[in-house]
């Protein structure tokens, strides 16, 4: 995204009611009927934690300890419970 001028490219009545709002600051005009991508899916890390997240249920599943999951993916017990959780309804809902 790169910055530009109003008045190089606003008609000049747009330009001066815009001004009744806003002075000197930078604005973000979003493009229009565009749904805005959400976190992690334009770069791919979504999916590398989801990934990362099914490791982690399998592993548990398969009978990994709690001090294993920890130690291996360097993240709290609470964070493993969570994961483990939101896997667990997941691949229940799937299955349904």
């Amino acid at each position: 995204m790169s910055y530009k001028n109003g008045k190089d490219f606003l008609p000049a009545s747009l330009l001066k009611q815009l001004q009744d709002y806003i002075q000197g600051e930078i604005i973000y005009i979003p493009k229009k009927g565009q749904k805005r991508a959400g976190w992690g899916e334009n770069n791919g890390t979504r999916l590398i934690i989801e990934k990362r997240n099914h490791e982690i249920y399998q592993q548990y599943k398969n009978g990994a300890t709690m001090r294993e999951l920890i130690c291996a993916y360097h993240l709290s017990e609470d964070s493993i419970r969570k994961i483990i959780c939101k896997t667990r309804e997941i691949v229940s809902q799937a299955v349904q």
